[in-house]
């Protein structure tokens, strides 16, 4: 609800500001005015027109600047609250019974398990290579 409402404060105070911007004139049509040229056909007077729209600006600016930060800490509270990935929201779909605990599914597939790997003994490893290039006989010890 405060989100709603932050909203349309906000767009209302852009389009006040717009509104304001547009109504104010530039730093060149004071120049004549300098010379009196107008001035007095002013509702405001000489100086009256641009100080009551520039507070106006100013005012909605602030408005608009206190507003962004509500609207972005409004914001951050309503994404905390709701699901953050695809699994989270599929988990919050699925429905329990009231009362029944959730007990994951049992594990239908094997796992092969690794063939365990040769013992290797002293009796039964071959024995190294001779410095000549040729293997010692079989009953000979290793020099």
């Amino acid at each position: 609800m405060w989100r709603i409402i932050f909203t349309v404060v906000q767009v209302f105070s852009a389009f006040a500001i717009i509104g304001l911007v547009l109504l104010q004139r530039g730093k060149g049509a004071e120049a004549g005015a300098g010379f009196g040229a107008g001035a007095s056909g002013t509702v405001f007077g000489a100086r009256g027109a641009s100080t009551a729209l520039s507070r106006a600006t100013a005012i909605f600016a602030a408005i608009f600047m206190i507003n962004s930060l509500l609207l972005t800490y409004v914001g951050m509270k309503v994404s905390e609250s709701q699901p953050q990935t695809i699994l989270d929201q599929a988990g919050g779909q699925a429905k329990t019974p009231a009362g029944a605990a959730k007990t994951p599914a049992p594990n239908t597939a094997t796992v092969p398990q690794p063939a365990p790997a040769p013992s290797s003994s002293p009796a039964t490893a071959p024995a190294p290579a001779a410095p000549g290039g040729t293997a010692p006989p079989e009953g000979a010890p290793p020099k």
